[in-house]
């Protein structure tokens, strides 16, 4: 990432943490293992139940806490699912810029990125049937959040664009915008696919067939391929 990139980057993790912060006590919940604890069980029965379905007591009772003890650490409901979210992208996007910065070039950049994003919602399928019920949908979490974590991402496919112009190896007059979205808009549906699939198969590898499709095509420009209408090449 280029200096501005990394300066903004820190901003917006920067605001969407500052919220969260400001509630912390003395303790710093962050640190915290029944804060954690909480958490996990909350996305657990949010992803079972449905978040409008579930309760505070349910989610009590899977931490193994008293529902006295929810409210310590959170407002209500939403505020749990806040504080997951805003957790989870710090330490989120972090593992995403360290993943594309060890490649040297643009494909390999976002071969490493897409990979990263799947395993991690692999690794925790809760927090991929929740956030793509619930976050993406903006029904339950703030919409500027939805825009600042969508823009962060943006951002690091727009430097991988950046790098991939200088080698030659993405179009020049392809638009970085639509290219941008056109990439977000695909890993969120291979997703999404695999969350309403029920979550059945290894997620991590439709990565490389993603990769190959932006800088590929599904096209055979190469060779003449004979129309299976007319018989004709």
């Amino acid at each position: 990432m280029n200096t501005h990139s990394v300066n903004e980057y820190s901003f917006i993790i920067h605001r969407l943490l500052r919220c969260v912060i400001k509630k912390q006590d003395k303790t710093d919940k962050f640190n915290n293992d029944k804060y954690h604890q909480i958490l996990n069980a909350a996305i657990k029965i949010f992803a079972e139940q449905g978040y409008h379905n579930s309760t505070i007591s349910q989610v009590a009772r899977e931490a193994g806490v008293a529902d006295g003890t929810i409210y310590i650490y959170f407002k209500n409901k939403a505020d749990i699912l806040f504080n997951f979210f805003s957790y989870k992208t710090r330490r989120v996007f972090d593992q995403f810029k360290e993943a594309v910065d060890k490649a040297d070039h643009a494909e390999d950049k976002l071969r490493n990125l897409i990979r990263r994003h799947f395993d991690e919602f692999q690794q925790d399928p809760n927090m991929a049937v929740v956030f793509q019920r619930e976050a993406l949908q903006a029904r339950h979490i703030e919409e500027a959040y939805i825009k600042d974590i969508t823009k962060m991402y943006l951002d690091i496919i727009g430097d991988i664009f950046t790098q991939g112009h200088k080698e030659g190896s993405i179009r020049k007059d392809f638009p970085t915008g639509l290219g941008k979205r056109l990439i977000l808009g695909a890993v969120n549906e291979v997703i999404n696919t695999w969350v309403v699939a029920g979550i059945k198969y290894d997620l991590v590898t439709m990565a490389d067939p993603l990769v190959d499709l932006f800088f590929k095509g599904i096209g055979a420009r190469e060779q003449m391929v004979e129309s299976p209408q007319t018989g004709m090449m």
